[in-house]
């Protein structure tokens, strides 16, 4: 399965079977929390066999037989939240490959202190749900490509291909608050995207933009574009 296939075949997933996940897995999973943490300058932590975070009321009714997860942590800044959304997608899409499921968590989950660590002047964000699903989820509604982009029949087959893949990207509560546009090419022929969230009541917009660059790059084709 190649990242484009993961992006189409992942779905949030809340409830999880009694199923260990084998070392070799756990170590693919460690080593990419490795390259997003020194890539992306996080202090991302792969929590295994921890039953507590997602046990209790912040938690009842909501998820059931979590055990693994990742604590999505790094320090304060005003680019934290994308840095977290962008990366952590990483993991999700690479969890997907491995045959694994996932859910982004904002809200409901117990903070365990002695499971990770929260250094000084860093912030827990959010954390992702990992394990074997009871079922693979079900496909959401979606919005249109043109309510989150300025896709029309003369922009470039990879920018549609790009909004595509957005599109199919989580968000909180399926939001889905940004927006692609594709602004024609510079002085040096490079074509140019620019990506944007708007206001949201619920919030996680950082981190829902974040994600969806991922995909729109995956879907686009990096080599395509600069961001703007």
């Amino acid at each position: 399965m190649n990242l484009l296939e993961a992006i189409e075949a992942r779905h949030s997933v809340r409830k999880y079977i009694d199923k260990p996940i084998p070392q070799d897995i756990i170590h693919m999973l460690q080593s990419k929390v490795e390259e997003c943490n020194k890539l992306g300058n996080l202090h991302i932590q792969l929590v295994i066999n921890e039953p507590k975070a997602f046990k209790g009321k912040m938690a009842y009714g909501t998820f059931s037989g979590v055990t693994n997860y990742f604590a999505m942590i790094g320090m304060k800044a005003d680019d934290l939240a994308e840095r977290i959304g962008y990366y952590g997608e990483q993991l999700v899409l690479l969890a997907q490959t491995l045959g694994l499921n996932t859910c982004w968590v904002g809200l409901t989950y117990n903070k365990v202190k002695e499971a990770y660590s929260v250094d000084k002047n860093e912030k827990l964000c959010c954390m992702i749900a990992l394990g074997y699903g009871k079922e693979p989820g079900k496909n959401m509604k979606r919005k249109t490509a043109k309510q989150v982009s300025n896709i029309s029949n003369i922009t470039p087959k990879w920018f549609q291909d790009g909004v595509a893949a957005a599109l199919l990207a989580p968000t909180a509560v399926n939001q889905q608050k940004f927006h692609f546009e594709y602004l024609g090419t510079n002085d040096n022929n490079i074509h140019r995207v620019k990506a944007e969230k708007s206001f949201s009541l619920i919030g996680y917009t950082k981190i829902d933009l974040g994600i969806a660059k991922l995909h729109f790059e995956i879907g686009a084709g990096k080599e395509n574009f600069e961001w703007v």
